[in-house]
């Protein structure tokens, strides 16, 4: 028997991350964030530079962004920093106008 996974409370002041399947397949229904990249499949991909996520720390998931599993794998590769640089996109921007226009944006709100 496996043992029960045990819940960490937030920290004092740091609000506790968003869940939204919803808004995640949202995000699925559009096409690769990378410019003339019409790769398939589409998978949310969660921004953590700049957001509420880091090194091992999933964001909320008002933090995503669309990208073609080819991309995904690459911005988790290459680190985000590079990968911005390469394809001259600001993640965290295009995660914000997605979380703006998403049919669940009320729930990203927390």
């Amino acid at each position: 028997m496996l043992p029960r996974r045990i819940e960490r409370e937030p920290k004092p002041g740091v609000a506790k991350r968003i869940r939204s399947p919803g808004h995640l397949a949202w995000v699925r229904t559009h096409g690769c964030c990378v410019p003339n990249c019409d790769g398939r499949p589409i998978e949310a991909a969660h921004v953590r530079t700049g957001t509420d996520g880091g090194t091992g720390i999933k964001p909320g998931d008002q933090w995503t962004i669309s990208l073609c599993s080819a991309h995904h794998l690459n911005q988790h590769r290459w680190g985000e920093a590079w990968f911005e640089q390469a394809y001259l996109i600001d993640m965290k921007a295009l995660a914000q106008e997605f979380a703006r226009k998403s049919p669940h944006r009320k729930k990203l709100k927390g």
